[in-house]
């Protein structure tokens, strides 16, 4: 895949996110019980009753409860990294709560647990929200279902985050009755996919995966976490490596976690000149993008590093503002984008997940309508004509086939496709399976994308890659779309 183009995760791939504080401390340790929490917020309570005031209605009551929530909210986030941000690199509280709702809302729609969301609300604070509970809970059943058989490495990380987040032991997840050791799975996969890239050069999944593995098992202490951060530091200073940003972002974090805790010369050395040069790059490429970072979606990651690793760009400074203005202007309201972007907006990084302190008051999330420009339902307008073409010269016998189709203005690429399919299903019959980031196309013309031979669909707005999945990227009238069978 040729540099700058999105990773397989940000095309819908299932490859798929040490504390600083307690770097040398086992972070599984950390477990933080409630009950002064609970304590604390009874004290709250008590100070908030004694004052008189006029009769409120029920919308005073809404209004005044989302006014506490993100307040208290936006406090315990203060006393951490985001109370010291610089002018312009705090989230607004309305963004805060969009961001939150548009969360709370994709637990409830989703067909598929995300782990990336759990991460999120306990990272941005918001361990009271109802959808967080549920989730919790379906991450734990999950887990236990399918983590040692059905799981990438990258996917066990990431559940292994999610409830390092929420001060729940990895190493002993049950439900139903059965457990799974989640540490030991990840442990098990990772070497398998770190034996394949010492090998032939690239991981039975993706590098993003392995940046991943690497980060939870250092977190939590576990396996041979210094080893495979030298190997992917390695990757990282390769010149002949076509690394996009949201994996080098992922694999940074992973970098700096084992950077706090090796005590080996010749390691930091090697992780120093590895997150120097990335972090120096980011730099460039937020001044060559006005503020995005690749693209919109690995500008939330790439924010992370920048945040958490300003001692390996100094004497340089970052210009936070400009990232933090465009995030906000792009409105992102796809579940996936939001959770990958609100740990930067808050300034709790992946590298938080495991020093979190659970004992804190819960906050919840306001149930407020929606305005206009935050519902996500498209309104369709007058017919708009797309071109649509698919190619394949990789796999088989190769193909090459047009079409051009009417659909209402505002519609999703994914209606661009049923509408080809139902005009011609003979060349234009495709598949889709659900992910975290929606539906992905596996197959187009009965041909599939395969983990073992690395192919999959790419989508191409005319010679640019598309940076949004089928179900959130709206062509325009006249627009040519692509779909090329393509290795990772």
């Amino acid at each position: 895949m040729p540099r700058g183009s999105p990773s397989p995760l940000t095309q819908g791939i299932p490859c798929p996110g040490c504390g600083h504080k307690e770097e040398h401390e086992p972070p599984l340790s950390l477990h933080h019980s409630r009950e002064d929490g609970g304590r604390q917020l009874k004290r709250e309570r008590t100070r908030r009753g004694t004052g008189t005031a006029r009769t409120a209605g029920p919308e005073d009551g809404r209004m005044l409860s989302a006014a506490l929530s993100i307040g208290v909210l936006l406090a315990l986030l203060g006393s951490g990294a985001a109370g010291t941000a610089p002018q312009g690199c705090d989230i607004p509280p309305q963004e805060l709560t969009r961001m939150l709702q548009i969360l709370e809302r994709s637990v409830a729609e989703s067909e598929m647990p995300n782990p990336s969301v759990l991460l999120a609300f306990n990272l941005a604070g918001a361990t009271g929200s109802n959808g967080r509970q549920h989730l919790l809970k379906q991450i734990e059943e999950d887990a236990v279902k399918r983590a040692q058989k059905d799981m990438s490495s990258g996917q066990v990380a990431l559940y292994t985050l999610a409830l390092l987040s929420s001060c729940h032991d990895p190493r002993h997840v049950e439900s139903q009755g059965h457990s799974v050791n989640l540490l030991q799975v990840l442990e098990q996969k990772t070497h398998k996919e770190v034996a394949r890239l010492e090998e032939y050069g690239v991981p039975l999944t993706t590098l993003y995966s392995v940046g991943l593995d690497v980060l939870a098992l250092c977190l939590t202490s576990t396996g041979d976490y210094e080893q495979d951060a030298i190997i992917l530091a390695k990757q990282l200073l390769n010149p002949e490596s076509q690394i996009d940003v949201d994996t080098q972002a992922v694999v940074a974090l992973a970098l700096e976690c084992v950077y706090n805790r090796t005590k080996l010369h010749d390691t930091l050395d090697l992780l120093q000149e590895a997150l120097k040069e990335v972090a120096n790059s980011f730099l460039d490429k937020q001044a060559e993008g006005n503020g995005v970072i690749g693209n919109i979606y690995s500008t939330s990651l790439a924010m992370q590093v920048l945040e958490t690793a300003s001692k390996f760009y100094a004497p340089r400074e970052w210009d936070c503002a400009q990232a933090f203005s465009a995030v906000y202007s792009y409105q992102l309201q796809q579940p996936m984008a939001v959770a990958q972007a609100l740990p930067a907006l808050v300034h709790r990084p992946y590298l938080d997940a495991a020093s979190l302190d659970c004992s804190v008051v819960a906050v919840t999330i306001p149930e407020l309508p929606l305005s206009p420009s935050q519902d996500t339902t498209a309104q369709e307008g007058p017919p708009i004509t797309v071109h649509y073409s698919v190619s394949n010269d990789l796999k088989g016998k190769p193909f090459d086939f047009s079409t051009t189709v009417s659909v209402p203005a505002g519609s999703t690429l994914l209606a661009v496709l049923q509408a080809a399919e139902e005009a011609k299903p003979k060349e234009f019959s495709f598949k889709t399976k659900p992910t975290s980031w929606g539906p992905m196309v596996v197959s187009i013309h009965e041909l599939e994308g395969s983990e073992a031979d690395r192919t999959f669909w790419q989508f191409f707005s005319g010679a640019d890659s598309l940076q949004e999945g089928v179900s959130v990227y709206k062509p325009q009238d006249g627009e040519h779309i692509r779909a090329v069978f393509s290795t990772y």
